[in-house]
């Protein structure tokens, strides 16, 4: 009896284990893994860093994934990443868009759709992917123009929009829910030629569909008519403490918002300042392993050829600038890669980043 006893409890433990896998944490971390575009091939690159200062790109600077084997459009951009504190995965969203679409010859128009009813580089949906090792990947394609939930948007006679005159997607990143368990997935929409602003959706725990309606989550001030004054985009979510840090880009100028909620409402402090008088966009905040220090990373789009700038903070209140990868005085150093565009950065552990490591150099 007690032996039967003793092999159920195995049995248990052993289902247990399958049930919830064993998620890293921080003190199992030992690198970093950056993913960027590039206009050159709008593929999926990667690159790697041991101390977060010196970087060196996977695959010698080319695309590990092609954007024309996995996005409508044959192009991707703004790629992010993220690990799952649920199961430990790894998930990657991107914007399914080719701005050269015309110029590669993967179309014989300058843009998907009219420009002069949706705009400049006008999309339809994101690329999503899975994988637990950074190499093997499940993808999903989302097509949000084939939603037929309200949109709570209205043209200029007040009749409603619907999801099919979405005129952009782009830019998605990602956090974690701690209330719903669920992954919440944030990117900019625009309809038409409009104003753009940051919505969210809620992700499945296989990261292949919405679980919720698209939500508004924030924009830029709107007059007294309620009309959008300024486009926001690029949005960037981290929790320290109780507070949600939300960085976002109005307008080629980085705006810093607090919240104690994670769907807002968020107050902007526009005292911020990142040190630097040229526009960036693309903001993006990653952590400094075992240190209370954070890097935040925006993307230089007005200069030749295309940069990261850095700063630092220990508080989210003061921000030290760093510079730009390369510059002299500047920590941020990289070996084998230029004018990448859009990054984001994950923590990873030794054992992940070396498989990774050897799995390129094959």
């Amino acid at each position: 009896m007690k032996k039967i006893q003793f092999l159920m409890l195995l049995l248990s433990l052993a289902i247990a284990s399958q049930a919830k896998p064993k998620v890293p944490t921080e003190r199992n971390m030992a690198g970093y893994v950056m993913v960027y575009h590039k206009d050159a091939d709008h593929g999926l690159h990667m690159a790697y860093s041991w101390d977060g200062y010196t970087w060196t790109a996977f695959n010698d600077d080319k695309p590990i994934m092609a954007g024309d084997t996995i996005a409508v459009q044959k192009g991707i951009r703004d790629p992010y990443i993220f690990r799952n504190p649920k199961d430990g995965a790894f998930l990657a969203a991107m914007t399914d868009l080719h701005v050269f679409g015309q110029r590669d010859g993967v179309r014989t128009t300058e843009w998907e759709r009219d420009g002069k009813k949706y705009d400049w580089g006008n999309n339809r949906g994101l690329v999503l992917l899975r994988s637990t090792d950074l190499i093997h990947w499940q993808r999903t394609n989302l097509d949000f123009s084939a939603l037929t939930c309200p949109t709570g948007e209205v043209d200029s006679d007040g009749n409603p929009i619907s999801w099919q005159d979405v005129g952009c997607v782009w830019a998605p990143e990602m956090i974690y829910d701690e209330a719903r368990q669920q992954v919440m997935l944030h990117f900019t929409t625009r309809f038409f030629r409009g104003r753009n602003h940051i919505r969210y959706v809620y992700m499945n725990d296989d990261f292949t569909a919405m679980t919720s309606e698209p939500t508004f989550l924030f924009s830029a001030p709107r007059d007294s008519n309620g009309v959008l004054t300024k486009s926001m985009i690029d949005s960037d979510i981290t929790k320290i403490g109780d507070i949600y840090h939300l960085f976002t880009t109005e307008h080629g100028h980085p705006r810093h918002s607090t919240s104690t909620n994670l769907t807002g409402p968020y107050t902007t402090d526009y005292s911020f300042n990142d040190g630097v008088p040229q526009v960036h966009e693309a903001p993006m905040v990653w952590k400094l392993i075992g240190q209370q220090k954070w890097i935040l990373m925006q993307d230089r789009y007005s200069m030749e050829p295309h940069n990261f700038y850095f700063c630092e903070t220990t508080d989210f209140q003061t921000f030290t600038p760093l510079g730009y990868f390369d510059e002299p005085n500047c920590p941020m150093k990289r070996t084998n890669f230029s004018e990448q565009k859009h990054g984001a950065v994950v923590q990873v552990t030794k054992k992940e980043l070396k498989r990774l490591i050897k799995y390129w150099k094959r």
